[in-house]
């Protein structure tokens, strides 16, 4: 720690930066990973969408901020996988709308970093919200029947959704610990 408070007022944005892309790269890492606990039915938790709640749920994020690292990561995600539909769509309608029911329900942030139950909360309703603007990109594509449509996407949104809320505070302590430490160096 006295390393890191003797550091020049220079290289202090690196380090957030730092942070901050490292902790991408691990979500994306740990994307495709299916380890015992991480699977249901088939479907894993969505660690990209875990890590923009996080990031989103922070104090002074905006709109355009959120949505811009929502098409990021989105388009990280359709160059791991099909990029048709993208995962840009629901990554940015995530973004845009954390940082909304942030700012309109005016979430205390100390009583997000101190427990693990709103976050949870949180990422459940945006995995379902994500997974269903993907199921609206299918039905939009027109290759596929809405019965077939609906009852995969049942299946997914809710998986999803369960996992995700599950680890989401095995990304969201740690990151949210980092990233105030990377404050709190900025300041002094």
């Amino acid at each position: 720690m006295k390393a890191l408070s003797r550091m020049s007022s220079r290289s202090r944005p690196f380090l957030n930066f730092a942070v901050t892309f490292l902790s991408v790269m691990l979500c994306i890492l740990i994307l495709p990973t299916r380890m015992p606990g991480m699977e249901l039915l088939g479907i894993g938790p969505n660690w990209l969408l875990i890590w923009l709640v996080a990031w989103s749920i922070k104090r002074k994020r905006t709109v355009w901020g959120a949505a811009s690292m929502g098409l990021v990561l989105g388009f990280l995600q359709d160059a791991m996988t099909a990029p048709h539909p993208s995962h840009a769509v629901s990554l940015v309608v995530v973004g845009v709308l954390t940082v909304v029911l942030q700012k309109t329900w005016s979430i205390p942030v100390d009583i997000v970093e101190r427990d693990p139950i709103p976050i949870a909360l949180i990422v459940f309703g945006m995995a379902v919200v994500a997974e269903t603007v993907m199921g609206l990109q299918f039905f939009s594509m027109g290759d596929r029947a809405l019965l077939e449509i609906w009852s995969y996407h049942q299946r997914v949104a809710l998986c999803s959704a369960i996992l995700s809320s599950l680890w989401a505070p095995v990304i969201y302590f740690p990151l949210n610990r980092l990233w105030e430490m990377t404050r709190n160096l900025e300041k002094s």
